[in-house]
C-alpha cells in the first residue's frame, strides 16, 4: 500500500480544507509504511508551509528524490534541509546541476537549480546521483536515465542549453528521471514533468519493474507546451492501456487537462495541493 498526497502544484482546489498555498512547482509526498520519501520539493518555502499543514515536519522525510534540475522542482530543497537540520539522502541524476534556459521571444530566464550542489551539501543534502534504475524502498525504483525511443516525443522547444558556441541549442533534459511503484495492480508512475515524453517514461516504467499492465499515472505530463502531433499520440497510448486513474498537474496544462478528463473521464484525477491518491 502507498499513500500519494500532492503538496505543491500550481493550483489550490476551491474545496481545500486547509489553507494551502499553490505555485508553479511540483512536490509529491509519498508515504509507505512508517517510510517518508518526497518527490520533489517546489519554488519555494511554500512547501515546508503545506507540509506543515499535512503534519508532516521535514524531520520526518525518509528519502528525497529530484525529477529533474529545474527550480521549480528544487527551489524549496534548501527549506526543507534548514528545517531537518539533520543530513537526509537525495536520489537524482548525475547531470541534474546543469545550467539551462527557457526562451521567450528575445528573452532568456535561467531556470535552473537555484542554489549549488555544495550549498546543498553544507545544509546536510547527501547526493545520491544515480543514473542506473535503484529500487529505494519496497517495490520503489528511481528510473536513472530515462532513453528516448521514441519518435515523435520532441519535447519543448523552448527549454534551451547554451552550446560550445554560446548559441542556443534545445536541452534534452538528460537528467530527467520518475518514479515507478509495482503494485498488485500494475505500474503506477509517479512522475515530475516526463520532460523525455509520457510514452519513454512508461516503456521505462515497464522494462525496470517488469510490470506488463498500467495501475495508474500521478504527477505532470507536459503535454501542454509540445507538439500537437505529440499531445495526440501520447493521449491515444495512455487511452491503450486503460489505467485505473490518471492524477494529472502541473505542467500539464489547463486544456490538455481537459482532454484528459474527456478521454478518461472519472478516472481523472485533477492532481491539486492536497489530493491524495491510494493504492
Amino acid at each position: 500500500m502507498i499513500k500519494v498526497t500532492v503538496v505543491v502544484d500550481n493550483s489550490v482546489p476551491i474545496n481545500a480544507k486547509k489553507p494551502f498555498l499553490g505555485e508553479h512547482g511540483l512536490s509529491l509526498l509519498l508515504e509507505m509504511n512508517s517510510r517518508k520519501l518526497l518527490l520533489d520539493a517546489g519554488q519555494s518555502a511554500i512547501v515546508v508551509h503545506n507540509l506543515s499543514l499535512l503534519g508532516i515536519h521535514p524531520l520526518q522525510l525518509d528519502a528525497i528524490a529530484i525529477s529533474h534540475g529545474h527550480y521549480d522542482h528544487t527551489g524549496g530543497l534548501p527549506h526543507i534541509l534548514r528545517h531537518r537540520r539533520k543530513p537526509i539522502p537525495i536520489y537524482a541524476h548525475t547531470r541534474i546541476f546543469g545550467e539551462r534556459y527557457s526562451v521567450s521571444g528575445e528573452g532568456r530566464e535561467h531556470i535552473g537549480i537555484p542554489f549549488t550542489k555544495e550549498e546543498s551539501i553544507s545544509l546536510g543534502a547527501e547526493w545520491q546521483f544515480k543514473n542506473e534504475p535503484v529500487e529505494i524502498a519496497p517495490n520503489l525504483w528511481f528510473s536513472g536515465s530515462m532513453p528516448r525511443t521514441t519518435a515523435f516525443e520532441k519535447g519543448d522547444t523552448k527549454l534551451v542549453v547554451c552550446d560550445k558556441t554560446g548559441c542556443d541549442c534545445q536541452d534534452e533534459i538528460p537528467d530527467d528521471t520518475a518514479l515507478y511503484y509495482a503494485s498488485d495492480r500494475g505500474l503506477v508512475v509517479i512522475g515530475g514533468c516526463s520532460h523525455s515524453g509520457l510514452v519513454n517514461t512508461l516503456n521505462r516504467g515497464f522494462q525496470i519493474t517488469g510490470q506488463t499492465r498500467l495501475a495508474g499515472w500521478i504527477g505532470g505530463t507536459h503535454l501542454g507546451p509540445v507538439l500537437p502531433t505529440q499531445q495526440e499520440i501520447s493521449l491515444a497510448t495512455l487511452a491503450q492501456y486503460s489505467p485505473d486513474f490518471v492524477a494529472a498537474n502541473h505542467c500539464t496544462g489547463f486544456e490538455m487537462m481537459a482532454e484528459l478528463r474527456a478521454c478518461f473521464g472519472k478516472k481523472f484525477i485533477p492532481a491539486f495541493v492536497g489530493t491524495v491518491i491510494e493504492f
